[in-house]
């Protein structure tokens, strides 16, 4: 059994690895009803946080205030559910410049100063809602 190989099959990866959807293209307006709880479990998921302030996302501030802010909207929702983020259990980084990496994990450990870090998983993708520069997703445990 022979197997073409990318090269072989013409397969052009371009310069991003993967491409922008309807739904980035359309705006946060289509971003989507993002969830924050399923089932009758003890876990809270928080998905979809975004550098905004009352509906507005901040795509042009710079790396380190989107972080900021993505990580003070996600301490307030915490505090609405009655954890911290020593209940974190899993935490999802989505940027669009990886390069940005050092600059999440300054602030990152900045506000995680005083608690033990949750895994954590960083995806490089091409664009987000709004123009915004990160976006995370958490799992929390309510004990």
């Amino acid at each position: 059994m022979n197997t073409a190989t990318d090269e072989e099959a013409n397969i052009e990866l371009g310069d991003r690895p993967s491409c922008e959807s309807k739904r980035q293209r359309a705006g946060i307006e289509h971003i989507g009803a993002f969830g924050m709880r399923t089932g009758d479990s003890d876990l809270i998921f928080f998905q979809g946080i975004l550098p905004e302030i009352n509906g507005d996302v901040r795509g042009d501030e710079p790396a380190d205030a989107q972080v900021s802010m993505c990580l003070d909207r996600l301490e307030l929702m915490l505090e609405n559910r009655n954890v911290t983020l020593a209940d974190l259990l899993k935490v999802e980084v989505r940027l669009t410049d990886v390069d940005a990496l050092e600059t999440v994990d300054r602030v990152y450990r900045e506000r995680f100063e005083n608690v033990e870090f949750p895994p954590r998983s960083v995806v490089g993708v091409c664009t987000l809602p709004g123009g915004a520069a990160i976006e995370i997703d958490v799992v929390a445990a309510e004990e």
